[in-house]
């Protein structure tokens, strides 16, 4: 589902996941994400490192406790507010 949205802006990529979780419903799917919205709403998410489970959890439980999700969740609501700005002093 990742490379499904890999390249689609913010609105585009939820539509996606909207239908993708209507698809889903009442069957169990495995999903291997790199992007954390990806598996926001998931039952279950495991967090692997280096190939062995770290941590597991719903979105909520991990984001309450110190650890490897916490911490990657904190950046990337961090990006969200990234904005481009175009440059004031003629060198763009």
């Amino acid at each position: 589902m990742d490379e499904a949205t890999a390249f689609a802006d913010p609105e585009n990529e939820h539509l996606i996941q909207k239908a993708f979780e209507k698809l889903m419903q009442n069957k169990t799917v495995i999903i291997i994400a790199h992007r954390l919205s990806t598996v926001r709403s998931a039952d279950q998410i495991i967090v692997m490192d280096q190939g062995k489970l770290i941590q597991q959890g719903t979105h909520a439980e991990l984001t309450s406790q110190a650890g490897k999700y916490r911490e990657m969740w904190q950046l990337y609501n961090q990006t969200l507010n990234w904005k481009l700005q175009k440059e004031v002093n003629g060198n763009a």
